[in-house]
């Protein structure tokens, strides 16, 4: 009906060309929008008041000449000038249920749009440092990656699903050090394990594999391995640090390990230990309804020689100098707050090195936009990645980086700690496993990325109309079982709106439904646009709503053959797009609770 509405005001603007009310070079960009109050009609334009400097006349006077050439039509009941120039359309009733027709014909491919046009984009998102488990902040990103790509896929882009993983840099040596500890002490070696090394259960049980495939052949006597380590931090009773650096600590072990076990035995504690938890990361997001294209490695990134290219190209743009034996970007050309470390003093590539060469690396693939979703955290470093993109001589524009905040955890009002180093966090596999991985989903996305959630898995776990999934859920589950009870009573159920007679439905409740149907595709066009999956979560609270108030008010299994008909026939249609929005945020549609 929208479309509609919006062609016949096209061929408005060229009957007032025609005629010379407007001149021919004028291209008016028409805004249709939904009407709030329903005295209002169902839709309304700021046409007149955007066109009146052209035609020289007061805005409504401009409305009166819209309205003039407006061509008949059957979808149009009648038009209103309101306020300043504001026009209001009102739809004829029966013209409202042409919609049903459409869900049921399209069926899955109901809200299907082509805005994307085909463009290509590469959406990166969770790239969590597989130095443990996913946990619960990890799973917003998840979520919510995994439902921009949906909804961008809906609305005609070609995505792909990319997770960047970082297997290179300290925080993997960090890794590995505290997997071999972990190893010693499960040889019989005592030690105190540093303060700055990976606590969690995980790392022993990783410690404990090493043990049964390769036995002691990883063991060395603890004395040598913490002979000349820099002390540990030590604090006293107020947690303050008396003296000690962690960070010297953990760093010193990672040297000895390296250098006690050799090259060789070194990469085999490393892998066993990305191994496994990058295994573990798969599994959890595949049970979770998350799904890759691509699985990028940082070291690969090394092995191929990308970061060596892309420091190159910014070296002979000048964009790079030398300063105490570190490579130093020029980033404060760009705006930033100071120039950034691309290979330090002792030859290493920073994280920053490696970003740009990704960054070049999506670029030289062929992708029209590159959106990458990172945690609250990292928004200071948007803009130095997109300077060196700039200084590359490639087109910054086309990054586009979508920030999310951690979701913070609530049991029973109470907040929960979570700290991947220190071992004491939820696991998203926790989560799935207390309030379903539907629950979660939904919970993750119903609010804009870059807002502050508390996650109440009280909530999330209740079957109630405040618990938001599970409200969506049963309006789907309960046109279902109204198709159940029909044919328990010996009716045939037929879905055709061929034999639907929409001139039966008049009840607000059913208007308001149809009217809502119509409103799903502008709906998923918005939120791809806006890259906001939580405009599909309130949309489909705002559906289920009219279901449910529906529902209470009506009878759908009559007597009355046209009228049941009627009544199955639009509810067939709610169903219909019940699923497809809930498909697009990864959550089941089930048919009976």
């Amino acid at each position: 009906m929208k479309q509609q509405v919006i062609e016949l005001l096209i061929q408005v603007v060229d009957t007032l060309k025609q005629t010379g009310v407007l001149p021919e070079d004028a291209h008016p960009n028409i805004h249709l929008e939904n009407t709030k109050d329903k005295s209002h009609g169902d839709f309304a334009t700021n046409l007149a008041m955007m066109l009146t400097k052209l035609v020289g006349k007061p805005p409504r006077e401009v409305a009166n000449l819209i309205i003039e050439a407006l061509p008949a039509s059957d979808v149009v009941e009648k038009v209103e000038i309101a306020g300043p120039g504001f026009i209001n359309f009102f739809v004829q009733e029966t013209a409202k249920f042409d919609v049903v027709a459409d869900v049921l014909a399209k069926g899955d491919t109901f809200g299907k749009c082509d805005v994307g046009n085909g463009r290509s984009v590469l959406l990166e998102y969770v790239s969590a440092n597989p130095t443990g488990p996913l946990h619960v902040g990890h799973g917003r990103g998840a979520a919510y990656g995994a439902s921009v790509a949906n909804v961008l896929s809906e609305a005609g882009y070609n995505v792909s699903r990319e997770y960047y993983v970082n297997d290179a840099g300290r925080q993997m040596d960090i890794l590995a050090a505290s997997t071999w500890l972990r190893y010693l002490q499960q040889v019989g070696e005592t030690l105190k394990f540093p303060s700055n090394g990976y606590q969690g259960d995980y790392i022993i049980e990783i410690a404990q594999e090493l043990v049964h495939q390769h036995g002691e052949a990883f063991k060395v006597e603890a004395s040598d391995v913490f002979d000349g380590v820099a002390a540990d931090e030590v604090k006293d009773a107020e947690g303050n640090v008396v003296s000690g650096d962690k960070e010297e600590h953990i760093d010193d072990l990672i040297m000895k390990a390296k250098s006690l076990l050799g090259a060789d035995k070194y990469e085999i504690v490393f892998q066993q230990a990305l191994t496994v938890i990058l295994s573990d990361i798969r599994e959890d997001l595949g049970e979770f309804g998350v799904e890759f294209d691509n699985w990028f490695s940082e070291r690969s990134l090394m092995d191929s020689g990308v970061i060596d290219a892309a420091l190159e190209k910014l070296q002979a743009a000048g964009k790079v100098y030398e300063q105490n034996g570190a490579l130093w970007f020029k980033s404060t050309e760009y705006g930033d707050e100071k120039d950034r470390v691309v290979v330090r003093d002792n030859g290493l590539k920073t994280y920053f090195a490696s970003d740009i060469a990704y960054h070049f690396n999506k670029l030289e693939r062929g992708f029209d936009v590159l959106i990458d979703i990172w945690g609250s955290d990292h928004h200071g470093y948007v803009p130095r990645v997109k300077a060196a993109m700039q200084a590359m001589d490639t087109n910054p524009d086309a990054l586009e980086v979508l920030l999310v905040q951690f979701a913070i955890l609530y049991r029973g009002g109470e907040k929960l700690a979570m700290s991947t180093r220190s071992g004491q966090f939820v696991t998203l596999r926790e989560l799935r496993e207390e309030v379903g991985s539907d629950a979660a989903r939904f919970f993750y996305v119903q609010r804009k990325s870059e807002q502050h959630m508390d996650f109440d898995l009280d909530l999330a776990k209740s079957q109630s109309n405040d618990n938001p999934v599970y409200y969506i859920q049963y309006a789907h589950a309960r046109i279902c079982r109204v198709f159940e009870q029909a044919q328990e009573k010996g009716y045939s159920v037929v879905i055709d709106p061929n034999l639907a007679d929409f001139t039966l439905l008049t009840s607000e409740h059913e208007t308001d439904l149809a009217t809502q149907l119509a409103k799903y595709p502008e709906v998923i066009a918005r939120a791809a646009q806006a890259y906001e999956p939580h405009q599909v979560a309130y949309y489909l609270k705002d559906l289920a709503n009219g279901l449910h108030s529906y529902y209470n008010a009506c009878q759908f299994v009559v007597e009355d053959d046209a009228l049941r008909q009627s009544r199955l026939v639009l509810i067939a249609a709610v169903r219909q797009v019940l699923r497809n929005g809930l498909r697009l945020l990864g959550v089941s549609a089930p048919q009976s609770m």
